[in-house]
């Protein structure tokens, strides 16, 4: 019979392996995208697009974005003037009805400078849920920064987004399969006879030795004390 510690580490094994399979069971998301673009008004929210992914296997996305009004442009002109920081709520809605909210920020120099063109970082877990939500921006190639005068030749109004998921990073996987069959066949060999023990009488027999060996020296010294 396989000792129940055996039993237990091949069970945990097992689990382990079971537990860390990338997305088994493929899955979809939408996202739902609200930005701030108002310098005197931070925490006012207006819809920007939706985003989304049939598969997150793939990493196939459709996104759906509107167009910024003539108002919107001047808003985040004026945020860029004063070094703020554009603000985007991203709301993550799973198959189940599930909703996970996100918040990200960056300056809205880049933005404006890149011409809204930016990246969307989706991280997930090993189960397919998101994780977080990162927008970033590809420096302008030839821009000096946000002048004033930059800041006023711009006249882009549409958002250009492309989405990258990360999927995470996964541990090794123990070869659960392979350590089940060693143990079988050293339990068979050793019911067969056929396994010998060829350590050295301490290697084998050291758990008895050394509790005696301590026995005899603490004795001793006993002994020397009580003679003195």
């Amino acid at each position: 019979m396989i000792p129940k510690m055996s039993y237990l580490v091949i069970l945990l094994l097992s689990l382990f392996s079971s537990g860390w399979s990338f997305l088994e069971h493929d899955s979809w998301i939408t996202i739902e995208l609200h930005h701030s673009v108002s310098a005197s008004k931070p925490d006012q929210f207006t819809h920007r697009g939706n985003i989304s992914i049939p598969s997150l296997n793939s990493g196939l996305s459709t996104v759906v974005q509107s167009e910024l009004s003539d108002n919107e442009l001047e808003e985040i002109k004026i945020l860029t003037k004063q070094n703020g920081f554009y603000r985007l709520k991203a709301t993550v809605t799973y198959p189940n009805g599930n909703s996970q909210r996100f918040l990200t920020s960056s300056k809205a120099c880049s933005l404006l400078m890149a011409q809204f063109n930016d990246v969307l970082w989706i991280s997930l877990d090993a189960n397919g849920f998101v994780t977080g939500i990162t927008a970033s921006q590809d420096a302008a190639p030839n821009s000096s920064g946000c002048s004033a005068e930059e800041i006023q030749q711009i006249q882009e109004k549409r958002f250009s987004t492309d989405v990258i998921i990360r999927h995470a990073e996964l541990a090794p996987v123990p070869d659960t399969g392979s350590f089940i069959q060693k143990f079988e066949r050293e339990r068979e060999a050793r019911e067969r006879g056929e396994v010998r023990d060829n350590r050295g009488f301490f290697a084998k027999y050291w758990m008895y030795i050394v509790p005696v060996v301590l026995l005899v020296f603490i004795s001793g010294a006993t002994n020397q004390d009580a003679a003195k």
